[in-house]
């Protein structure tokens, strides 16, 4: 029962742990009070796969199973981001090492080997392992994958294993380390992993893993108290180009400097994070080793002033049609701006709005690429008078529904932004809508009354029945890999299309929710989104 590893889907897998990370991102951010409280966890985690990412899609199209494992491990490796972008770099790069012998054939036996590397090398990465974090979380993973191997061949069924039982380590981190359970939190990086690990099962089954609580009912800390005990002020990062057999030096050089030291890397080249309050001794001990490059110094006290949230009104105006969809956008939280055929958005439309809001922090959502430009303009106009104004490169209305959906008030501005950003730009799209005359699209030749099938921006499919049409748009948005299907129903919209596509999707994709809302919008009879 052996599977095979085959570039496209490695690099589907490698997008949908960084899509997922971009989901839990402010989650994780929140519950980080190890090793130093400055809320910046799941951003360095989601940093660091992202670097993974890029370094994937600068590949040839005709690149190998070996060659795509090793460019993300080596992105992985160059671009990672704090004490647990470090380790989950190695976490992942440790497992690769078993994987690339397994392009061919991906058994059971092999998932427990890999986990196990994985746990391994992180593990040997720390200089001092700390119980009741991410390495925890790791080594539990590792030893139920084994646990079930010895029993069950399914390559996919151990994994899920593996990813349960690091659910299951996470829950308990707080009994493991005091400084979780005065605050009433999980490890933070240890629920990054999971993040990784629910995506990989997620990936191997199509299974979406029920929802685990990111707190557990243990006493909070005092108001008062000091989560962040005495320790160094800065955090040291630098890639190192050095032969492998330097790195023992250089480990003792920077073990007395402080603490949280990770070292990850080989072949040369080294990825080096440590925690001291001596910068220049750290620096000098990377000199000395070999050569040090891409050095980062982050100063503790500065970063948690950063962290603080906003205090001034922030509003979200988004573009919509129909009184359905405005409803809508007011209930997730925005501002509806209304336009139409007859109601053309204009520059000054969109400034007034901007400037009627009288918000300090304005987020807009244009919903349409023609509008883009347009809020662009108006933005930078509102930006003279003083204003934080972002906006965000939405070209339909489901886009905005998700990126809403995902808007916490409570945090900062550019957090916000990129989370909603990130929310939108992973919603695959779609609509129908019904041809007014013969005509020629990109789908070939339509007669009038024919229905057509818009995916991802492009007419891509031509029919005659609505039901039929959007779940062929279903289809190609790749619902197998979907958790939610959103439809917005517009005017035109025949009664039993919402029934119809449900039933479908329950009978060919039963982990996938299904949410039909009333948008009452003209033009497109449907609008489409999987998230």
């Amino acid at each position: 029962m052996a599977l095979r590893i085959e570039s496209e889907r490695f690099g589907a897998w490698a997008r949908l742990c960084t899509e997922s990370l971009a989901v839990a991102r402010d989650e994780i951010d929140a519950l980080n009070v190890f090793p130093v409280p400055d809320s910046d966890t799941g951003t360095n985690a989601y940093f660091t796969f992202v670097s993974g990412v890029e370094a994937i899609d600068a590949l040839p199209a005709e690149a190998t199973p070996l060659e795509t494992m090793r460019a993300f491990a080596e992105g992985l490796l160059m671009g990672a981001r704090g004490n647990c972008g470090t380790i989950l770099a190695e976490l992942v790069r440790g497992s690769l090492r078993v994987l690339r012998g397994c392009v061919d054939g991906l058994s059971a036996d092999d998932v427990a080997e890999a986990l196990g590397a994985a746990s391994a090398a992180a593990y040997a990465a720390v200089g001092r392992p700390q119980e009741g974090t991410i390495l925890t979380v790791a080594a539990a993973a590792a030893r139920a994958a084994r646990a079930a191997a010895a029993t069950d061949d399914d390559p996919k069924r151990v994994f899920d294993e593996a990813a349960g039982a690091a659910r299951e380590a996470l829950a308990l981190t707080p009994t493991q380390f005091e400084k979780l359970a005065r605050a009433g939190v999980v490890d933070a990086g240890g629920r990054a992993l999971v993040v990784v690990l629910d995506s990989v099962a997620f990936a191997l089954t199509g299974r979406v893993p029920s929802p685990r609580p990111a707190t557990v009912p243990v006493p909070l800390i005092e108001p008062g108290s000091d989560l962040d005990e005495d320790g160094p002020a800065y955090e040291v990062m630098f890639l190192l180009r050095t032969p492998d057999e330097r790195i023992p030096a250089l480990r003792e050089a920077l073990e007395p400097l402080g603490d949280c030291l990770v070292v990850v890397g080989g072949e040369g080249l080294w990825n080096v994070h440590v925690h001291v309050d001596d910068v220049g001794a750290a620096i000098e001990a990377g000199i000395g080793a070999g050569s040090p490059f891409q050095i980062s110094v982050t100063h503790f006290a500065d970063q948690i002033a950063r962290a603080t949230p906003v205090t001034g009104g922030r509003v979200i105006i988004s573009a919509v049609t129909g009184p359905g969809l405005a409803d809508l956008t007011r209930r997730a939280g925005g501002t509806p701006l209304l336009f139409g055929p007859d109601e053309p958005l204009s520059v000054a439309t969109v400034a007034e709005a901007i400037r009627d809001s009288k918000a300090d922090e304005v987020i807009c959502l244009p919903n349409r690429s023609g509008h883009i430009a347009m809020f662009e303009a108006a933005a930078a106009s509102a930006r003279d008078g003083g204003a934080r104004v972002a906006v965000l490169p939405t070209t339909v209305q489901v886009q905005a529904l998700t990126a809403l959906a995902v808007h916490d008030p409570g945090r900062p501005f550019d957090v916000v932004v990129v989370a909603m950003s990130n929310a939108a730009g992973a919603t695959r799209h779609g609509a129908i809508t019904i041809a007014a005359e013969d005509g020629i699209t990109m789908a070939g030749p339509c007669r009038a009354g024919d229905v057509l099938g818009v995916v991802n921006g492009d007419f891509a499919i031509i029919g005659a029945s609505q039901a039929d049409v959007a779940y062929e748009i279903l289809q190609r948005l790749d619902l197998a890999t979907a958790e939610m299907v959103t439809l917005v129903l517009g005017r035109d919209c025949e009664p039993q299309v919402s029934d119809e596509l449900a039933a479908r999707v329950r009978r060919d994709a039963p982990h996938v929710d299904v949410e039909v809302l009333e948008g009452d919008q003209g033009t497109y009879s449907l609008f489409l989104a999987v998230e």
